[in-house]
């Protein structure tokens, strides 16, 4: 007689490598980063621009300023960052890990 399958057995958990996790969480944090600092370079560059057409005061000024030291306090850590985790992840692949 016909006998019902029988569930898939399931498949074994991935083992989670703690570093792996903390290098992908550093990771996702680094690209976030990375976007935000690029935008306050982007906006201090069109304030620039936009204040130089029309009028270039205080204001505009303080704007592309505090952009700037934003986006520079952003993205330098997360460019050195980003750099590292790539390495580590490469030299894994390459050791086979």
């Amino acid at each position: 007689m016909n006998q019902p399958a029988s569930p898939p057995s399931p498949t074994p958990a991935k083992k989670v490598d703690a570093v792996r996790a903390k290098r992908e969480k550093v990771a996702k944090y680094t690209l976030l980063a990375n976007r935000i600092g690029y935008l306050f370079f982007a906006v201090a560059i069109a304030t620039f621009v936009i204040g130089f057409a029309v009028s270039f005061n205080g204001a505009v000024s303080a704007i592309v300023i505090g952009s700037v030291i934003a986006g520079s306090v952003l993205l330098a850590p997360a460019i050195v960052l980003g750099y590292a985790v790539k390495a580590a992840e490469r030299d894994d692949r390459e050791r086979g890990l």
